[in-house]
């Protein structure tokens, strides 16, 4: 194991202190948790010990945590009883519809008006939509990747995984590439809790998204002048369920297609590296089978899980395998737990680039929430490794991640890495 991978001294007392505590008072949805590493600890002790647990006092209030594989895709799929409804609570452990910082977007809404709207955004994620994405993004995936120092430590994620994500969000919502990083830094905005490095307190998250809105707010009227576009604002201006939407669902929708844009790819791009620098005969395994490439993003999606969960409502008192669900109790879904679940995925803890059921993964959700950009997010993660495997013999991660403090977005800040030669 090298110093990349060493367990530091304050995260394995951490998962002692998983370890002691009562089961009833562990709160698996610390952020320290995550932003050292230790939160799979804690999700793994819930799945095997309380798979459906209640945290009656935790940082976030109280809730019930969901960790089994078949028990999430259950409540997934069962949207009836389990809302994803912004005026209910949302889709995340801390939102709440009454404060300033969440809107309502359509991944918080429940049908008919999910279906609406997601309807509205759909045809800019078809197969021949992708196709033609697809082009770009491998010359991009080019131009990124010849420029990257030799033999010398550089970020991946500022580099490379902003790189990419950063130019194909802006093209997807028809925004000049002049603006792309723009994009980044107020999707972060978006997720950020108190202390954020760049938004530490949500005066500043704010400022950060009124400035995102203004410039969305100028396109959305050309767009309504003129929806003849592709993009997903000119999707939304041509739609008749859409274009006369609230002006606050609109800002929420460019939110969520921000992060989901940002923040699932970019965050699986990351993984990836990390992924093969832990087990690198995946990569020599990859390397001897080429056409496994297609399987990498769904065993990337599971292993990474770049978002760590998603939050449902209680609709009604409801028995969910022998516990008394209330109505109106907060309901976690701990996707990161559940594509390690051992029932489902054989050493899940392990990342196995010939993995026969990766697309089972539940990274990217099920049923009707299931992310609209899978496909683009599979394709961008597919078309880097093809380049990747084209140039490079190996990439070296040099020094531990500095991962993201937040129980939602699981995924690194910071991942420095060397590239010793270029084939």
């Amino acid at each position: 194991m090298t110093v990349a991978w060493t367990v530091p001294e304050h995260a394995q007392s951490l998962k002692e202190q998983i370890d002691s505590l009562p089961i009833g008072e562990l709160d698996v949805a610390r952020p320290d948790y995550f932003e050292l590493g230790v939160a799979e600890h804690g999700l793994q002790r819930l799945r095997c010990e309380a798979p459906v647990h209640h945290c009656a006092d935790g940082l976030y209030g109280a809730y019930w945590s969901i960790t089994r594989h078949k028990d999430v895709e259950a409540i997934e799929l069962d949207h009836e009883t389990f809302s994803s409804d912004h005026f209910n609570g949302g889709i995340t452990i801390a939102s709440h519809p009454d404060e300033p910082q969440f809107f309502p977007a359509f991944i918080s809404m429940d049908p008919p008006r999910h279906g609406e709207q997601r309807k509205a955004v759909a045809p800019a994620f078809s197969l021949e939509r992708m196709n033609s994405l697809g082009d770009q993004v491998r010359l991009w995936c080019a131009e990124i990747l010849d420029d990257l120092p030799v033999g010398a430590p550089f970020d991946w994620v500022d580099r490379v995984s902003i790189g990419l994500t950063a130019r194909t969000l802006a093209l997807l919502l028809g925004v000049p590439q002049a603006r792309a990083r723009d994009l980044i830094r107020w999707s972060e905005a978006a997720v950020a809790l108190p202390g954020h490095p760049l938004f530490p307190t949500i005066e500043t998250k704010l400022a950060a998204l009124q400035e995102c809105f203004a410039m969305f707010d100028a396109i959305w009227e050309e767009r309504i002048r003129n929806p003849a576009g592709g993009d997903l604002v000119s999707l939304l201006a041509s739609r008749p369920e859409t274009r006369t939407m609230a002006k606050a669902e609109f800002h929420g929708n460019i939110l969520l297609l921000l992060v989901g844009g940002n923040d699932t790819t970019r965050n699986s791009i990351s993984g990836s590296v990390v992924a093969f620098d832990r087990f690198p005969e995946e990569l020599e395994k990859l390397r001897a089978e080429s056409e496994l490439v297609r399987n990498l993003a769904p065993e990337i999606f599971r292993w990474q899980t770049p978002l760590a969960h998603m939050r449902r409502t209680a609709t009604r008192d409801v028995d969910f395998k022998g516990h008394r669900i209330r109505k109106g109790d907060k309901v976690v879904l701990w996707y990161l737990s559940a594509n390690r679940d051992e029932a489902m995925f054989a050493d899940g803890d392990a990342f196995m680039i010939d993995r026969q059921n990766a697309r089972r993964q539940l990274a990217l959700g099920a049923g009707i929430h299931r992310c609209i950009g899978a496909r683009a997010a599979e394709l961008q993660v597919r078309i880097l490794w093809e380049e990747i495997l084209k140039r490079f013999r190996r990439i070296d991660v040099t020094a531990p991640p500095k991962r993201t403090a937040s129980c939602f977005i699981h995924g690194y800040q910071e991942l420095v890495v060397t590239i010793p030669e270029r084939m």
